[in-house]
C-alpha cells in the first residue's frame, strides 16, 4: 500500500509503469496526518490537501526495487510525503 499526496499522482503512476506493475487499486481523497510531524491531509481550509492511496500486489522479488523507489521519491520532497506499507498476502482469487 502507497499513501501519497496527491501532488505526487503522476510521479507514482509513472513509478507503478517503469516497474511493470500492472494491477493496482486507486483511492483518492484519503485523510490522513503522518507520524513523523506530518501535516494533516484532511480536504479542509485549514487543511486543503489531500492524500491518495494505492494498493498493489507485487512478486516478493519486486518488493525491494519498489521500496527504493518510494524511498527515492520520498526524498525529492520530503514536505509533500509519501509511504508504503507492505504486509503478506495469504490467498487471492
Amino acid at each position: 500500500m502507497i499513501v501519497f499526496n496527491q501532488a505526487n499522482t503522476e510521479r507514482v503512476e509513472y513509478m507503478l509503469d517503469i516497474l511493470n506493475i500492472q494491477g493496482f487499486t486507486f483511492f483518492e481523497d484519503v485523510q490522513g496526518r503522518g507520524t513523523n510531524g506530518g501535516e494533516p491531509r484532511r480536504g479542509t481550509h485549514a487543511w486543503p490537501e489531500m492524500n491518495s492511496c494505492v494498493i498493489t500486489i507485487v512478486e516478493d522479488d519486486k518488493v525491494p526495487t519498489l521500496l527504493e523507489a518510494i524511498k527515492k521519491l520520498d526524498l525529492r520532497n520530503e514536505e509533500v510525503g509519501v509511504r508504503a506499507f507492505v504486509w503478506n498476502i495469504e490467498a487471492t482469487i
